[in-house]
Formats: structure tokens, C-alpha cells, sequence
């Protein structure tokens, strides 16, 4: 009779230690592949940035002012708008983002607000990177923990001005970028469709 308590005892462990190690490769698993997935996503990002910065065009012909000149009519102004952002589209979101850096610097409550928040998602991120975060008997997903920090960081942001903030980069981002579009002349089939053409008798 001992020896089959015996038996059941080591049964139990070893069943319980199957049971551990599988549960370990799971975590060790998903942990894996969510890491993956952030350097994917990274990578993405850096390839995305790196393909605009090669595609900018020389700023000494962005800001060459001998091309500037007002449209002849309406119908040439929108055909410039459509060219212009197609042919400066990197250099447009350089302006843009130029823009936002200056709105944050010159918003030293709105810089502080960033810096939190930004600080707050890193320090998640590395707690997350050595295990997982249980509160209350309960695991907290790492979405829901940027999901925290977004719901905790909005009255700050919301003290800060950053929806005036954001207003005010996207009006100048589109103001600077439609009167460079508007303005930029290519000189390459800019005739006024709706223009007659005389003849000479």
C-alpha cells in the first residue's frame, strides 16, 4: 500500500512539472513572438522614414524663390497644389514635423506632459520585459496598461493645451504647405486649360 503512494506521489510531481514546463514555453513563447512583433513593427517604421528621407528633395530647390509666382487662374493653382505635393511630399512632412517640435518647445507645460507619458510607456514597457504585471490576482495585458497611462495622462495633457496645440499644427502645416503648393511654380505644362488660343490670320 506505501508502495503505491508512493508511485501516486511521484505521478503527481511529475505531472505538476510537465504541467510547469509546458505553461513556461507558453509564456516563453508569447514572449517571444510579442517581441518580434515590436522589432517588426520598428523595423517597419525605420523603413517607412529612411524611404522619406531619401525620396526629399534639395531644399535649395524646395526654397528656390525664382519659381515662386502666383497662379494665372484657379484651374492652374489646383494643378500645382496636386503636382507639388506629389513631387515635395517629404519635404512637406519635414515642415510638418518641424512645426510640431517648435510647438512643443515653445509649450514648456505640453513638453513636461510629453515627457511623462513617454516615460510612463517606457518604464511599462521594461517592467513587462521581465515579467508580467498581477494586480489584484489579476494579470494586466500590456495594452491596458498604455490604455492606464493614456486615461491617467489626458487631464494633464488636457492642462497642458495640447488640443489647441494639435489644432494649431495642423492649421499652419496646412496653411505653409497649400501657399508653398499654391505658390511653387514646376513650368512644365502649366497652361491654363480653360485658356483660348488665337490665332494668328
Amino acid at each position: 500500500m506505501a508502495a503505491d503512494d508512493a508511485q501516486y506521489l511521484n505521478d503527481q510531481i511529475k505531472g505538476e512539472i510537465e504541467t510547469n514546463s509546458e505553461e513556461t514555453t507558453k509564456l516563453t513563447q508569447s514572449s517571444t513572438s510579442k517581441k518580434m512583433a515590436i522589432n517588426l513593427s520598428n523595423i517597419k517604421v525605420q523603413d517607412w522614414f529612411q524611404r522619406q528621407r531619401n525620396s526629399i528633395k534639395p531644399w535649395s530647390e524646395f526654397l528656390n524663390s525664382k519659381k515662386f509666382r502666383p497662379p494665372k487662374s484657379v484651374a492652374i493653382g489646383g494643378k500645382r497644389i496636386i503636382s507639388n505635393v506629389t513631387n515635395f511630399q517629404s519635404n512637406y512632412l519635414f515642415v510638418f514635423l518641424g512645426l510640431l517640435i517648435f510647438c512643443l518647445l515653445t509649450s514648456p507645460i505640453l513638453l513636461i506632459a510629453m515627457g511623462a507619458c513617454l516615460g510612463a510607456c517606457y518604464i511599462i514597457n521594461l517592467k513587462n520585459a521581465d515579467r508580467k504585471i498581477v494586480v489584484m490576482g489579476k494579470e494586466i495585458s500590456l495594452v491596458q496598461q498604455y490604455a492606464a497611462v493614456g486615461v491617467l495622462s489626458f487631464p494633464l495633457f488636457w492642462i497642458a493645451g495640447a488640443g489647441s496645440a494639435v489644432f494649431w499644427v495642423i492649421g499652419a502645416s496646412l496653411f505653409c504647405i497649400l501657399l508653398h503648393a499654391s505658390m511653387f511654380s514646376g513650368g512644365d505644362g502649366e497652361q491654363d486649360p480653360f485658356e483660348l488660343e488665337m490665332e494668328s490670320v
